[in-house]
């Protein structure tokens, strides 16, 4: 092979740079010289022109493999369990215990994941109950919620009689947002409301029933424009609570009409 002179510059370290050779330390120094001096950075360039027709007359060759074979004898892959070597001397050991490492630490990961995935959710609560007491302190209503049929039972208890053309409607607040209509009630009958999907997701402990006195067809704005007569805080009912002891847990003395 014949390659260009390019010069008289005839340092070896830049050609053992450029072919890989240099030890680590040797090559540590080169390469803070290729980046501190012009001149350095210029004479491995010219090497690495000299060396590149190499790469185009080499052809690839497969080794043959009695040398995988001296490779495994002079690290004694096949040796170190057969001849009883120490834990630490056995190369194959340590190879196997790092990759089920990772193995068992892929397996915790997806388990993990699968817990968090798959964990169960937390049964709905499926009873809520208010007791809606008036401005004077009197039990006016009560409200049982059934969650699972999204629906509430308002039962009033002794409200206040409200004048002719006025009606009574129910308001949901939950906690830091706007009064939201749940529906008319009566002062003298149990009233069942159908809940909405919105409804049902802010009944709450931080959420409150509140009473209005609207208009007979409700309030004409979407917000109580009466005055508000009554107020009671949202609890859940203990589990196994039917809609009619939930209405004594709200209130002993209060009975259905």
């Amino acid at each position: 092979m014949n390659t260009p002179a390019d010069g008289d510059n005839g340092d070896l370290r830049y050609a053992e740079y450029v072919l890989g050779v240099l030890e680590a330390d040797e090559r540590a120094v080169l390469e803070r010289e290729l980046a501190a001096h012009g001149a350095a950075a210029e004479s491995e360039a010219l090497w690495r022109r000299r060396l590149a027709p190499l790469a185009e007359e080499s052809v690839p060759e497969a080794p043959p493999e009695r040398l995988w074979l001296r490779i495994r004898a002079a690290l004694e892959f096949d040796a170190a369990g057969s001849r009883g070597g120490s834990l630490w001397e056995n190369l194959r050991l340590w190879h196997w215990l790092s990759f089920g490492s990772a193995a068992l630490l892929a397996a915790a990961c997806a388990a993990l994941v699968f817990v968090i995935v798959h964990r169960p959710a937390a049964p709905p609560i499926p009873y809520m109950a208010a007791t809606i007491t008036e401005t004077s302190g009197q039990v006016g209503w009560t409200a049982t919620m059934d969650i699972g049929k999204a629906r509430m039972i308002v039962v009033p208890a002794a409200p206040q009689a409200v004048r002719p053309g006025r009606a009574p409607e129910l308001w949901l607040i939950p906690e830091g947002g706007r009064p939201m209509a749940v529906g008319l009630i009566s002062v003298r009958a149990p009233v069942t409301l159908a809940l909405s999907a919105s409804l049902v997701s802010r009944l709450g402990p931080t959420a409150r029933l509140a009473v209005s006195i609207e208009p007979h067809g409700g309030s004409p704005t979407g917000q109580p424009t009466g005055p508000v007569v009554a107020a009671g805080e949202i609890g859940a009912a203990p589990a196994g609570t039917t809609p009619a002891t939930a209405l004594r847990l709200v209130d002993p003395a209060q009975r259905p009409i």
